[in-house]
């Protein structure tokens, strides 16, 4: 699922006392509440009692590991076995551990920062160079952590997890730090003049949360902090401030927000050199509330729609996108919409005067990102799913664009902004054309390549097309395919057909050398569709198949792979499905919607358990894009969808094959596992590997990736093309 990050979502509970005269109102939904948690809990005994896979859910547990150790030897015995493997892995390793990849950076305080990995560095290497000599193609890396000799030091499997660097220097970093991949990390203050961790300096033990430096010796903490403080959803709702020489234990508590969140978020936002604490309470994975911290006063609540993201500050403009609609002094602001507002007016008022247009997005447009640079505010656009990339300046009054001089009809994303400094890198991509990282002076208005990838497969014969299947409904859904220019429509062409349709995530035409080399070389053709659940088009695209309404994500899904099948790209023989984590659900459901369809179904770190699933490790924040199972309707309509509760035993199904990860504790592997369990039972054909190491990525080093994308594509192979 998606990163929680300030951007993400909006509104929430008020932070004040009850007047007297309501407090009778408050004990009645104090019961209310109170009853609702009984019958939930009631409601998860009685799933317990029904389900007898529920001993799969214990994550490292003896019994469950045997199973998984069983089903992942039965895979790797069929898969391996291939004469195919052995040439795909390789292939795979050759893509992941390039040297000559693009040495991707963040760009602040006059270095690049770049992670990196490759075959002598499995767990990788944090890095910086200066500017000058990053630009010019020849920097002198300066390696500031290793992590595989910081694992070999401490004992420890870690996996970098990235890190939160105090401004404008950047000299002080929070080092996340995960055992074995997971979502939770252990957070550590490391000194970049040193290369070292400072001794006696901050250090959070491991748990899911975040931190925002409030100065050099202050920092705003989210975590576990014990007791009942960490939301049904496993994220903090306490924050604090943690002043440098006293104990984490004594910090002082800023913002609570409440168990029933999501969680609470803290980030800093700076206005004329100076900075203020802010923070995010997300009371579902879509609505929030965004609190001003005041230093020596109560938390102060924006006055702004519930379902909005909070996208940064540029000119003392609060950034917020709307993904409601908003009616402010007279004036109606739709969804989709970009507006501003003066923050530090509003910080001295409590009131917000002035609401300015910044960007407003066509039917078939949307912002794709929005961030801030010194002098601009750097918008990209989606139009019909194809990138455009604006600087906006403000005047006092108005914003005014101009479109940079970036290459159009392919994907270009914002890879580094630095609100100090004017220079931007952005990266280019198609299907068929490598990675360019392209530097931007955005004053001048003028780019350059100063990366390129260089081809990982052979794409003179390949052609790209957008095409449109008109869903049950009516709505046009878009397509790209990317095939041979002389492949013959006759129902024959090995087909893998992607789509994610969930929380917002656009699907853009990327590049992919394991795809092109694994997939495409050997006479595959590859279908990414564009279905609804995702941002494409904008919050309606979204909003349009949240809870039960979800139903016309999988009919455009469907719509798409019958327009192949009547187009005669290919035909259900040939044609395999994959997706993962929400991705992974939907295959689940087309495995048990339409199994006509289709003869590989690759589901990977998926959903599958429906009913169960805000149950499971982060589930519960999930309940804004899929429903509460212990709701009666939208209980119903989950189980009605549930891939786990809609196996017929009478039905023949296309063999499926279950990727999921030991570690990953954002989607829980027992969805995987269980279904998996429910088919042997069934006595239906599948394949199941879970790799004992990773998080929700399912890989915790590249060699496991190339092993993992090896194995699905042998998978695909034996039952598209054989």
């Amino acid at each position: 699922m998606k990163n929680w990050i300030i951007a993400i979502g909006a509104l929430g509970l008020i932070a004040c006392e009850p007047a007297v005269e309501n407090e009778h109102a408050m004990d009645k939904e104090a019961k209310t509440m109170s009853d609702m948690t009984a019958m939930s809990d009631k409601s998860d005994m009685k799933q317990q009692a029904d389900d007898s896979r529920i001993w799969l859910e214990e994550v490292e547990g003896e019994k469950p590991l045997a199973w998984v150790r069983e089903q992942n030897a039965r895979a790797l015995a069929k898969l391996e076995a291939d004469p195919r493997f052995a040439k795909l892995q390789a292939d795979a390793l050759a893509v992941v551990n390039a040297t000559d990849k693009i040495t991707y950076g963040r760009h602040r305080g006059g270095f690049v920062y770049n992670f990196w990995q490759d075959a002598d560095h499995v767990r990788g290497l944090w890095r910086r160079a200066p500017l000058g000599e990053y630009v010019i193609g020849n920097p002198n890396w300066d390696v500031l952590i290793d992590f595989d000799a910081l694992s070999a030091a401490e004992g420890e499997n870690w996996v970098y997890k990235g890190n939160s660097c105090l401004p404008p220097s950047y000299d002080r970093c929070m080092i996340n730090l995960s055992r074995g991949g997971k979502d939770a990390a252990v957070r550590r203050e490391f000194d970049i003049a040193s290369k070292s961790f400072v001794e006696g300096g901050f250090e959070i033990p491991e748990a899911k949360g975040s931190i925002a430096w409030v100065d050099a010796d202050t920092l705003l903490v989210g975590t576990d902090w014990g007791g009942d403080t960490m939301t049904t959803s496993g994220y903090p709702f306490v924050l604090k401030l943690w002043e440098r020489g006293n104990d984490l234990s004594s910090a002082k508590e800023m913002l609570r927000g409440d168990k029933a969140d999501v969680g609470v978020w803290p980030f800093r936002v700076e206005i004329d050199d100076e900075a203020f604490m802010f923070a995010s309470e997300a009371s579902t994975f879509y609505d929030t509330t965004v609190w001003y911290l005041p230093e020596d006063s109560a938390p102060v609540k924006l006055p702004i729609p519930s379902k909005t993201s909070f996208r940064g500050v540029f000119s003392g403009q609060a950034i917020i996108s709307l993904e409601e609609q908003w009616s402010h002094n007279g004036t109606n602001w739709p969804k989709g919409t970009v507006v501003s507002f003066d923050l530090k007016s509003f910080m001295q008022t409590g009131v917000i005067s002035k609401v300015y247009q910044v960007v407003l997005p066509d039917a078939r447009s949307s912002v794709d990102s929005i961030s801030a640079a010194r002098s601009s505010l750097i918008v990209a656009m989606l139009e019909n799913v194809a990138s455009k990339v604006f600087s906006y300046k403000f005047d006092g009054s108005s914003w005014t664009a101009t479109q940079l001089d970036l290459p159009e009809n392919g994907n270009i994303g914002i890879s580094s902004v630095n609100a100090h400094s004017d220079v931007i890198f952005a990266n280019m991509e198609s299907f068929l054309r490598p990675d360019s990282l392209m530097m931007v002076n955005v004053p001048q208005n003028t780019s350059k390549v100063i990366q390129s990838l260089p081809e990982r497969f052979d794409t003179g014969n390949l052609v790209v097309e957008q095409l449109t299947a008109t869903s049950k409904d009516g709505t046009e859904v878009p397509y790209f395919v990317v095939r041979n220019k002389d492949t013959k429509m006759d129902g024959t062409t090995p087909t893998l057909l992607y789509a994610y349709g969930g929380f917002q995530v656009s699907m853009q035409p990327t590049y992919s050398g394991t795809l092109g080399k694994l997939w495409l070389e050997n006479s595959g053709a590859y279908v990414l569709a564009n279905i609804r659940g995702g941002g494409e088009f904008g919050p309606n695209w979204h909003q349009a198949g949240l809870k039960m309404k979800r139903q016309v994500i999988y009919d455009d899904f469907i719509a798409v792979a019958e327009d192949l099948i009547a187009n005669k790209l290919t035909s259900p023989k040939h044609l395999g499905i994959r997706g993962g984590s929400n991705g992974g659900l939907l295959m689940g459901v087309m495995y048990t919607q339409r199994p006509d369809l289709w003869n590989a179904v690759l589901s990977q770190v998926p959903l599958l358990d429906m009913m169960r699933y805000h149950k499971l490790l982060a589930g519960a924040s999930w309940m804004g894009e899929y429903g509460n199972p212990d709701d009666p309707d939208e209980g119903a309509f989950l189980k009605s969808i549930s891939p786990y509760h809609n196996v017929d035993a009478d039905t023949d199904y296309p063999l499926m094959f279950l990727m999921t990860s030991t570690k990953d504790d954002r989607v829980h592997p027992a969805h995987a596992r269980k279904m998996g369990h429910l088919l042997g039972e069934l006595d239906k054909p599948f394949l199941y590997y879970e790799n004992i190491d990773g998080g929700h990525s399912a890989a915790a080093n590249l060699k496991e990736s190339a092993k993992r994308e090896a194995l699905g594509y042998v998978f695909l192979m034996q039952q598209l093309m054989d």
